[in-house]
């Protein structure tokens, strides 16, 4: 997307200088960046007027500008200078406009680089199945998702279709031939995007959000006949994830998403981002849920309740509490002890002592 940088080039380049995850921009405030964690205003920029942010938001915008009056916030994103690519959201805030940007870097990272156990990297020599993402907001989904399917490109000779809103990380095609649809400009919505997906001829297909019944339903058909998918979702932990899907259908339908989906499953790992010790980039927590034959047996009878249990016992198969992963944060020395407990439902499971001085 071609935008119009009068109003917001320096901006940008400092985003990039600053190494910041995140930019915001609302009327009456500074530049707000977001660094290992925390919001923090940039320096030596004034308050930012609501004529500035109408500039801005019609800049970034262009031919979608019409669309925020109207819906009352925009996504979009495109690629700046040769290192960044940011992912947007234009939204009203009390009658005026403020803006949501995210840096993603041109490169993307292998899955050693952000730390994801490797186990989760071997179900992509499977055939078909899902693999799902989960997290909160701005816990790295989408990164670990474009390192999954960057390593499909590098390795598998194959076609791999992603649905996205938006687009976020821009693949080359490699080994594999990926094309990308849009929601919303490519597509209409994820539902119907999955529809036409099977006329398309994917082995792999990446789904950015299951987001309402009908996207769940074909997003377990398409893994159900012989794709491999990977899906994205926001929860707290890798059992809500098995929940959320359930929970979208009817009572009456249950039973039937829970046989399919204990069928289907291959592996649900959960993530988030904490504040690093060294300052300068947060540092990834996981939890993985790999489906064995105890953990389809559970999601089958509807007691995703028990997962738990089985993923504390599973360190064998390559399973992790987000508790262990934070315990060898911990013991590595690259966050706190106080971050790992704030960050945990469960602080009681976090074994590594306090480093000494």
């Amino acid at each position: 997307m071609a935008i119009n940088t009068d109003a917001i080039a320096q901006l940008l380049d400092e985003v990039h200088e600053l190494g910041a995850s995140d930019l915001h921009l609302v009327p009456d405030l500074a530049p707000l960046v977001r660094i290992n964690g925390s919001l923090r205003p940039m320096k030596d920029h004034a308050e930012l007027t609501t004529e500035q942010l109408e500039q801005i938001g019609s800049d970034l915008l262009g031919e979608r500008a019409p669309r925020l009056p109207k819906h009352g916030d925009v996504d979009f994103s495109f690629t700046w200078r040769d290192h960044t690519r940011f992912r947007g959201h234009a939204y009203l805030h009390s009658r005026t406009v403020a803006v949501a940007l995210r840096a993603i870097p041109l490169k993307i990272p292998t899955l050693d680089d952000l730390g994801v156990p490797p186990v989760v990297g071997g179900f992509l020599d499977s055939p078909s199945g899902l693999i799902i993402v989960t997290g909160p907001t701005g816990a790295g989904k989408s990164t670990t998702v474009a390192s999954l399917i960057d390593r499909l490109n590098a390795e598998r000779e194959c076609h791999i279709l992603t649905l996205e809103d938006p687009i976020e990380y821009v693949f080359q095609h490699r080994k594999a031939m990926v094309t990308q649809r849009e929601i919303g400009s490519d597509a209409i919505s994820f539902a119907s995007g999955l529809r036409a997906a099977l006329r398309e001829d994917p082995d792999v297909v990446f789904v950015g959000e299951m987001r309402d019944l009908e996207s769940a339903q074909a997003t377990l058909t398409i893994a159900e006949t012989g794709h491999l998918v990977l899906a994205s979702l926001h929860t707290n932990d890798t059992s809500q994830a098995i929940d959320r899907i359930v929970d979208v259908f009817p009572a009456e339908r249950r039973p039937q998403i829970q046989l399919q989906l204990a069928s289907t499953l291959q592996v649900v790992v959960f993530q988030r981002l904490l504040p690093s010790i060294e300052g300068k980039r947060q540092a990834a927590a996981f939890e993985v849920l790999v489906a064995n034959h105890a953990v389809r047996n559970l999601i089958r009878e509807g007691r995703s309740g028990q997962l738990r249990n089985v993923v504390a016992t599973g360190q064998g198969e390559g399973m992790q509490t987000f508790e262990q992963s934070l315990s060898d944060l911990v013991a590595a020395g690259t966050v706190t002890r106080e971050v790992a407990v704030g960050a945990s439902l469960h602080p009681k499971e976090i074994t590594a002592p306090v480093r000494s001085a």
